[in-house]
């Protein structure tokens, strides 16, 4: 069901990104970056949406569903890498579960409590960190900017 959900998505992202044309995805992740992504999808084709699809989430995978609406890529091709890729990160993934799944609900319910306390702290210290950052930080920087424009 992922892998279905997954592809329909894509492909609804190239189809949106076919008509947008290159101004839309050059306004979205940049002038340099997309023609890095151009570059590679002219020598590479399907290999980019493959290895794009396999993937883990920080790697910007909207762009080459983007690019490959962009460049006219043939929806067939475009189709079965992305559904070839998919499908085999989602099989790796269900394997990995199936073989540490077990484990995992263990481990986490042994050391629940140390946990939480652990994700708390966590928030906390990002929370400070927050606030230094927007309180203190930004504004020094802010006017350091202006007196850089002044001079």
């Amino acid at each position: 069901m992922n892998t279905v959900g997954e592809v329909l998505g894509g492909y609804l992202t190239y189809r949106l990104s076919k008509k947008g044309g290159k101004q839309t995805l050059e306004r979205k992740v940049g002038k340099l970056r997309a023609e890095m992504v151009y570059r590679g999808f002219e020598k590479f084709g399907s290999i980019t949406v493959l290895a794009g699809a396999l993937l883990p989430p920080p790697f910007p995978f909207t762009t080459v569903l983007m690019t490959a609406g962009v460049m006219q890529y043939p929806r067939k091709k475009f189709l079965s890498a992305l559904m070839a890729g998919r499908a085999v990160r989602f099989f790796a993934v269900a394997w990995l579960g199936r073989i540490y799944g077990q484990q995992m609900i263990g481990f986490f319910s042994r050391n629940y409590r140390a946990l939480v306390c652990l994700l708390i702290a966590i928030a906390v210290a990002a929370g400070i960190g927050a606030l230094i950052y927007f309180l203190w930080y930004r504004p020094m920087k802010r006017k350091e900017r202006k007196l850089e424009n002044q001079s």
